[in-house]
């Protein structure tokens, strides 16, 4: 009996310590995170999410409809009727409305209208698409149109010569929203070196668009042959005018002007007819999920990687990629005489401009030689208490693999597969350029494997939040697994977690 009463004792002191110790396992767990995400614990307003939208990023960067909108420009025969149910006087009445207000010269011809059918019959799903994209641009384009007294309906160029891709490019290598070739480009000021083409910024593009632009009207005095110079330069646009007896209308010189430049300007007309009078034809555009004003730059005082920029505030790399189309090996140069600018959402600029000199300290220890990937490990006295930090490093050997290159992949994409950047693959491998083909064998150090190939074990495993955590940095640690996956395994509605928060992981 007594020895029952002394049990009956003991249990529920037995039971507080296996409780403590789960706690202090949880503690500890939760304690030990590297370098990078106890420096990220402590930025200043930090926020875990508003990202672009994955999916809304990629119609962004959509090159299909580049594509279809330069065959259309470079092969279609306007000439040749196209089956579609169409009113010929609603559409002549409607192109007189345009004519009355717009400084192009918009008048009806058979041509024009075999076009605007074409696009109706064929693309209407596609301007659906280019409307959402337009939200996100039209801003910008406008605010500088308006500053060089330009018409504001040039923003539908934009979308004949690219259809709004900032990575756009053409077979003979005119590149960026506003397809500039590389002389073009010098010209007005667009740098193309080793590191950066500044044809693909649309901010710097769109500037040198409407200077050229602008000097096109003082040779021209008409906007519709302004169009025409933009597709084929003022020589040929001469030559067609003097072949044509002197007529300064583009549709009295279209004639002898390059096939590609003769289908331009009704592309051009038949795309803002469309926009213009989207409603009446039933066209229901598709929504922007943010617009380019709503991101931001900031100058850089250091040199630095994609890679780095991403694990420091939490933005996957291809968005960092699409929004910075400038720089051509995912890096950001620093140069004393030219500064270089980074392109983030603006609460993420928020964060970098409220924590830049702690941004600053951890590119320059990556620099030094101190955390390479997850190599520091940071031993925090509580889970709050994120000032009192002691390092511990540990090594981690680096092994050689071979990846072999598929079709679509780029050596930024490969560099993030394996933890490594782009310029360590370039050594590795002698690589003078960033052009690589499919079958080629890269060497890799590293001390990460390729997961593409591979598939997750089986079961669920329990993920305890640290510090720092997001939903986009946890998934990034299990092959596989997305930010949706997460929220729809632990029915999480929105994007916030806390430390010591469990989450399942399926798979």
């Amino acid at each position: 009996m007594r020895i029952k009463n002394i049990l009956c004792l003991l249990l529920p002191l037995i039971s507080f310590a296996q409780e403590s110790v789960e706690a202090n396992l949880i503690e500890e767990t939760v304690a030990k995170v590297s370098y990078l995400d106890s420096l990220k614990a402590s930025f200043v307003n930090h926020s875990t999410s508003t990202c672009i939208d994955s999916r809304w990023m990629e119609e962004l960067s959509n090159q299909e409809l580049f594509d279809t909108m330069y065959e259309d420009v470079s092969e279609l025969n306007i000439e040749e009727a196209v089956a579609y149910e169409m009113s010929t006087e609603v559409l002549k009445k409607r192109l007189k409305k345009l004519d009355d207000k717009s400084p192009f010269n918009i008048e009806y011809n058979a041509s024009l209208e075999n076009v605007i059918k074409s696009f109706l019959k064929n693309r209407k799903p596609s301007f659906e698409r280019l409307m959402a994209i337009s939200e996100y641009y039209f801003p910008m384009f406008e605010e500088h149109l308006a500053k060089y007294d330009v018409p504001l309906e040039i923003k539908y160029l934009a979308i004949v010569e690219s259809a709004l891709n900032p990575k756009a490019k053409s077979r003979v290598g005119a590149s960026g929203l506003w397809q500039f070739m590389y002389p073009t480009g010098k010209q007005f000021n667009l740098e193309v070196n080793s590191y950066v083409d500044e044809r693909y910024d649309p901010l710097k593009a769109t500037e040198a668009a409407c200077q050229y632009l602008s000097s096109l009207y003082k040779i021209f005095g008409d906007w519709s042959l302004v169009l025409a110079s933009y597709n084929a330069g003022p020589g040929n646009v001469s030559k067609a005018i003097r072949r044509s007896g002197g007529s300064q209308n583009y549709w009295n010189i279209r004639k002898n002007l390059p096939r590609e430049t003769a289908n331009y300007v009704p592309a051009f007309l038949a795309t803002m007819y469309i926009y213009e009078y989207k409603k009446e034809l039933g066209i229901k555009p598709k929504k922007a999920v943010l617009t380019y004003f709503e991101t931001d730059t900031i100058k850089v005082r250091r040199e630095m990687s994609f890679k780095q920029v991403s694990e420091l505030f939490d933005i996957p790399q291809d968005q960092v990629e699409f929004l910075n189309p400038i720089y051509k090996l995912n890096i950001i140069p620093f140069n004393e005489d030219k500064p270089h600018f980074l392109r983030l959402p603006k609460d993420k600029i928020g964060l970098f401009v409220s924590n830049e000199e702690a941004v600053y300290a951890y590119i320059d220890y990556v620099k030094n030689g101190g955390e390479k990937a997850q190599d520091a490990i940071v031993e925090i006295s509580t889970p709050e208490e994120t000032n009192v930090v002691e390092y511990k490093e540990t090594k981690t050997k680096s092994k050689l693999a071979y990846h072999s290159v598929r079709r679509g992949e780029s050596l930024g994409l490969i560099a993030q597969k394996y933890d490594v950047s782009v310029t360590e693959l370039k050594k590795w491998n002698n690589l003078r350029s960033s052009t690589i083909k499919a079958g080629n064998k890269l060497k890799i150090y590293s001390t990460k494997e390729d997961n593409s190939k591979s598939s997750r074990s089986t079961g669920t495993t329990t993920y305890i939040v640290r510090n720092g955590d997001s939903l986009y940095t946890i998934a990034k640690k299990y092959p596989g697994v997305s930010t949706d996956d997460l929220k729809k395994w632990n029915d999480i509605s929105g994007d916030n977690i806390h430390p010591g928060m469990k989450l399942k992981i399926n798979g």
